[in-house]
C-alpha cells in the first residue's frame, strides 16, 4: 500500500493545492493510504476534495482510505457524514 501524508491545513484556501497533489495519484494502481495524523485544520471544502478523490479512485477500482486520522479530521468527517466513505471509522488492521 502506498502512503501519502495529508497536509496539516485542509482549509478552503488550500484545496487547489490539495487537489493537485491528489490528482497525481488518481491512477496509482496500488491501494493508497492518505495519512491524516498531521491534519490540524479542516474546512468542508477540504473534506469534499478528499471524498471526491476517494470516490473517483473507487470508480476506477482502486482502494483509498484515510488512515491515522487526527482527532480534528476524524470529527469533521463524522460531522459531515463522510467518516465511513473516507475510511476514518474503519477498524484498525490487526
Amino acid at each position: 500500500m502506498n502512503a501519502l501524508p495529508l497536509p496539516s491545513d485542509l482549509g478552503i484556501e488550500h484545496v487547489t493545492d490539495l487537489q493537485s497533489v491528489l490528482r497525481e495519484h488518481l491512477d496509482d494502481a496500488e491501494p493508497l493510504s492518505l495519512a491524516g495524523d498531521r491534519v490540524e485544520r479542516v474546512h468542508t471544502a477540504g473534506l469534499q476534495i478528499l471524498h471526491a478523490f476517494v470516490r473517483e479512485r473507487a470508480a476506477l477500482g482502486r482502494q483509498t482510505t484515510v488512515t491515522d486520522a487526527s482527532p480534528v479530521l476524524a470529527e469533521a468527517a463524522r460531522q459531515l457524514a463522510l467518516a465511513c466513505s473516507l475510511g476514518v471509522d474503519a477498524p484498525a488492521a490487526a
